[in-house]
């Protein structure tokens, strides 16, 4: 009898539907950054990636058309990249079936990472922002200060760079552009001009494709470089290790050159639009602006500087994804110069750069000298914290030019094409300034 009931007891236990498992906990919203991440955050979480999904699927300007297949698909591909690499690899992890709910989609997905990995989820987060394949979008992982300040090679500026990365349209041979002064390259000879053959002995080249891992090569807190001075042709190769560096300053430099004031604008920082129209206010009525090397900073400081070369013109638009948009018009609160301009760019003009560039050129304002800009202006970039400290940066509008034309990836293109060559820097010739000189003076 014993038996028999305990056997009933078993059947009726059977025939009870088991309960559906907990549905994953909802992560966190991620918030506006108003200030400094947290000093101690803690390790990046399952929750964390979650942050991410809805982060973008929320604020990023192309979220309402994204699928969250295609974000989970990326992350997941990241995560077990990344478990592979380190001989980490979890048996039965898959990507589950999704729907295209993202809130269904994201429950799979957390069911299926469990606690996860936080080395792989930091990898799976990075996966999931460079998947959406913008130039302003990015996670960053703010370090602390070092004591003593920055540190580095003192190599800051390239040819074959383009906005944030390898330019896919370089061309042989790869020079550097920029040094620091008194830094370890400079005390190791290094100079402006300088080709670069190999990096660790490595080629820089394949074939006429730029090593796509340069970038990350030279970041190394040590590398040897094999460099050839294109006036003597000399080959030698010198071990880099990084050391104090004094911040190159980003002030403009003015001078004057055959009658035309000249002036280097490195960034448009706050305040710099300023400091260049103080410099121009009672000089020559006729300017030269350098942005190569200018890889961007605030549209304030681009509609103030354009202020002083033209009054009530539209600049461009910031465009949300229903087409949507909201002109960017010139700061008609500063005074007018009444100067010529023309503007020298070249690869490294990005971002507010090319917003600037575009404006003088579409307007009639002046010519453009040098060659085509990066093409790295999708929009301006907001930052979200992150619950693992770090910030994901991506923008919630389309920057469109003052005719509404695309500029990202395409770049805005010189009127009058001058490019510098490796033997122009090492033998201090300027093709784009001698060029626009000769258009102010002709």
């Amino acid at each position: 009898m014993t038996k028999l009931l305990a056997a009933a007891a078993l059947a009726a236990l059977l025939t009870v539907p088991l309960a559906p498992a907990a549905p994953a906990a909802a992560p966190p919203a991620c918030t506006r950054m108003t200030g400094p991440p947290p000093a101690s955050p803690p390790p990046t979480s399952v929750g964390t990636l979650g942050q991410a999904f809805f982060c973008v699927l929320d604020h990023y300007y192309g979220g309402p058309g994204l699928r969250s297949q295609e974000l989970l698909r990326d992350a997941f591909a990241a995560y077990t990249r990344n478990l592979h690499k380190r001989g980490a690899d979890v048996a039965g992890l898959r990507l589950p079936a999704l729907t295209g709910d993202r809130d269904a989609d994201w429950a799979a997905a957390a069911r299926a990472l469990g606690t996860g990995d936080p080395v792989a989820l930091r990898a799976a987060v990075e996966g999931m922002v460079a998947g959406l394949r913008d130039n302003h979008a990015r996670l960053h992982v703010p370090e602390p200060p070092r004591e003593g300040g920055p540190v580095g090679t003192g190599i800051v500026g390239a040819s074959g760079i383009s906005g944030p990365g390898v330019d896919p349209a370089a061309r042989p041979p790869f020079f550097i552009t920029d040094v620091v002064e008194d830094s370890p390259a400079d005390r190791a000879g290094v100079r402006p001009g300088d080709i670069v053959q190999a990096i660790d002995g490595v080629p820089v080249w394949v074939g006429e494709t730029l090593n796509p891992l340069l970038v990350e090569q030279v970041q190394q807190p040590s590398f040897t470089i094999t460099l050839k001075r294109p006036t003597t042709g000399r080959v030698r190769t010198v071990k880099l290790t990084e050391g104090p560096l004094t911040p190159p300053d980003r002030a403009p430099v003015v001078r004057d050159v055959s009658g035309v004031r000249y002036v280097k604008l490195p960034a448009f920082s706050d305040g710099a639009a300023d400091q260049v129209i103080a410099a121009l206010r009672g000089g020559p009525e006729k300017v030269v602006v350098d942005l190569r090397g200018n890889g961007g900073g605030s549209p304030k400081e681009v509609a103030r500087l354009l202020g002083a070369f033209a009054h009530g013109e539209i600049t461009g638009y910031f465009c949300t994804y229903d087409g949507s948009c909201t002109p960017n018009r010139t700061d008609d609160t500063v005074p007018l110069l009444g100067a010529r301009l023309v503007v020298l760019t070249d690869r490294r003009c990005a971002s507010a750069c090319e917003a600037f560039s575009s404006a003088v050129q579409e307007l009639g304002i002046g010519p453009i000298v040098g060659t085509r800009t990066a093409g790295a202006i999708s929009g301006p970039a907001a930052a979200w914290l992150l619950g693992d400290g770090s910030v994901l940066a991506m923008p919630s509008v389309r920057h469109l030019g003052p005719e509404k034309e695309i500029i990202d990836l395409v770049g805005v293109p010189a009127d009058h094409h001058a490019p510098m060559t490796a033997l122009d820097l090492a033998t201090g010739r300027d093709p784009a300034l001698r060029k626009a000189l000769s258009l102010l003076n002709g």
